[in-house]
């Protein structure tokens, strides 16, 4: 249970000195409308009297509102709760009472002299008079002290709900990286094992190279973007160790605009598209191939594209861990602000489109799942 909390005394004050001065205005052309017995009203002394009218419940409120913090009525002890609050509501009736009696009293020299009916008889009227009243005020002072409990209580929640969601996406989008970083290694080391006997310097190029690949992939393991270029570096190391294993067999062509670079893009994300072009499309393809990495801002998105002129798409689309991987850590991501575009047909190789939310590395994420 969240700790008691009440708006503060300037609030609370404000508010009954606005309902002071109208209940003032109130008596006084009530006053004024007695025609048959017009009265002779002081506005000043009638403003302090039905300031005080007010002030009563507004110096009260903390103390109601811990009261109903403390006992609560929508709890197991309900019954004993609504005992406790029968009891200091008829308390507040009496003080409120006693205090509007008392200045009258200082107000109004004539107020001293003795009433027409006895003392007990006078205040017993007095306080029934105004009973309804101070037992509605009670009432509403409790209500919206739970009002406003309930009201931060479900803030709570929702905050808690949305931290903990936002844990899940995180551990999520860090499981698909580790699924991703076994299959870039393990088809790696798989092309360095086969050029090892054939060219051991080229080899040891591919090894360095893939430490750089893994040195950045592994960089900043709470943080799931990078700008472009920063993914553009590592693809290239990627591209230099399959340019080594293909040799002639795989030409690049880059189309980068400048005013991309430093968009915000997944992590590997796009090392994952064009290891899946050189992987699936020109490798086994077994003739010269050409792959194309395309990156432009079109107004408020980014529009990233590998193609390929390799094997193209089987009759039923790839389903690896590389691309089930991209789509999974774009709805994460993204939800439905990104658009994931497969396409190509057999022997006529492939191009994946992907449209993302232009914004620079150092804003904040717009929308995540």
């Amino acid at each position: 249970m969240q700790s008691t909390w009440t708006p503060p005394l300037r609030w609370v004050f404000a508010a009954a000195t606005v309902l002071g001065c109208f209940s003032a205005l109130q008596s006084y052309r009530l006053s004024t409308l007695n025609l048959r017995y017009p009265m002779d009203i002081e506005v000043g002394k009638l403003l302090i009297l039905n300031l005080v009218y007010w002030y009563v419940p507004a110096s009260l409120t903390p103390v109601i509102f811990r009261l109903g913090h403390r006992f609560r009525v929508d709890g197991p002890r309900w019954l004993s709760a609504l005992g406790v609050h029968a009891v200091a509501a008829v308390t507040y009736s009496a003080v409120h009472c006693a205090l509007l009696i008392t200045t009258r009293l200082t107000l109004w020299e004539a107020a001293n002299k003795l009433p027409a009916v006895p003392w007990t008889l006078f205040v017993q009227r007095q306080y029934l008079s105004q009973l309804d009243f101070t037992l509605m005020t009670y009432t509403t002072v409790l209500g919206l002290s739970y009002a406003l409990h309930y009201s931060r209580e479900s803030q709570a929640r929702a905050v808690k709900e949305a931290q903990l969601e936002t844990s899940l996406v995180q551990a999520r989008l860090r499981t698909l990286e580790a699924e991703l970083h076994p299959h870039f290694l393990f088809n790696t080391l798989h092309a360095i094992s086969a050029l090892m006997r054939v060219d051991p310097r080229a080899a040891e190029d591919m090894v360095a190279d893939l430490a750089e690949v893994l040195r950045s992939s592994f960089e900043n393991p709470d943080t799931h973007e990078t700008t472009l270029r920063q993914e553009l570096a590592v693809v290239d190391c990627y591209l230099r160790i399959q340019q080594r294993r293909l040799g002639e067999r795989m030409t690049l062509v880059q189309q980068i605009e400048p005013d991309a670079l430093d968009a915000a893009v997944p992590k590997l994300m796009l090392q994952s598209l064009v290891e899946n072009a050189v992987v699936h499309g020109l490798a086994p393809a077994n003739r010269p191939g050409r792959l194309e990495i395309t990156a432009r801002r079109e107004a408020t998105e980014l529009l990233l594209a590998v193609q390929d002129d390799g094997t193209g798409l089987p009759e039923s689309p790839r389903k690896g861990v590389g691309l089930a991987n991209t789509r999974e850590r774009l709805r994460q991501l993204y939800g439905e602000a990104h658009h994931f575009e497969l396409g190509g047909q057999p022997g006529a190789g492939t191009r994946v489109t992907l449209r993302l939310p232009f914004r620079a590395l150092e804003q904040p994420l717009a929308a995540m799942a």
